[in-house]
């Protein structure tokens, strides 16, 4: 590798809030649909906890707080701090002929979608992300490797906006 080619390469440090330079964040009420989504998957096991716990102290095995106390401490610290830290690892940037998407911590994953192979473009909401007022941008490309790339929480007119943009200039292209 030469100096000159060394010298051209950009890496795009993170930036102390998870993302790399140059990208969004999804909109802040998207923390409050992870911590929901996420409670509704804690929920069952917090419930199998408890239910164990009474029926080993039923058969005389153990204390009340020896399952429940632990299960709970570790639902809590999910629901706590797990959808925060979710959200800050999420960015994206809209640009003129591009849809770049970044998103994970240990295993990070930065997607760019030229505007010219989107085939279409859903837009989605769910029972609760509707009610903070947010929905996904979910882009098809052509190919079949990483083919769908879905952009969750955004503002549902700034989404509605992305897709009419997209739209317009799939339409040029195909002009």
């Amino acid at each position: 590798m030469s100096a000159g080619f060394a010298d051209e390469l950009v890496f795009a440090a993170p930036s102390p809030d998870g993302l790399s330079a140059g990208l969004r964040p999804l909109d802040r009420r998207y923390v409050h649909v992870i911590r929901l989504m996420t409670a509704l998957v804690v929920l069952p096991v917090l419930i199998s906890a408890t239910v164990t716990e009474f029926a080993l102290v039923g058969k005389g095995v153990g204390e009340h707080g020896m399952i429940t106390a632990p299960v709970l401490a570790l639902c809590a610290f999910i629901l706590v701090f797990l959808p925060q830290r979710k959200w800050k690892r999420w960015g994206y940037a809209a640009g003129d002929e591009q849809l770049r998407v970044a998103r994970g911590w240990m295993f990070r994953t930065d997607t760019i979608v030229p505007f010219k192979r989107i085939q279409h473009i859903d837009l989605g909401e769910g029972p609760i992300e509707r009610m903070f007022g947010l929905a996904s941008l979910t882009v098809h490309t052509a190919g079949t490797h990483n083919s769908i790339v879905t952009l969750p929480g955004l503002a549902r007119g700034s989404a509605e906006a992305m897709r009419d943009a997209m739209r317009l200039h799939i339409r040029r292209e195909a002009e």
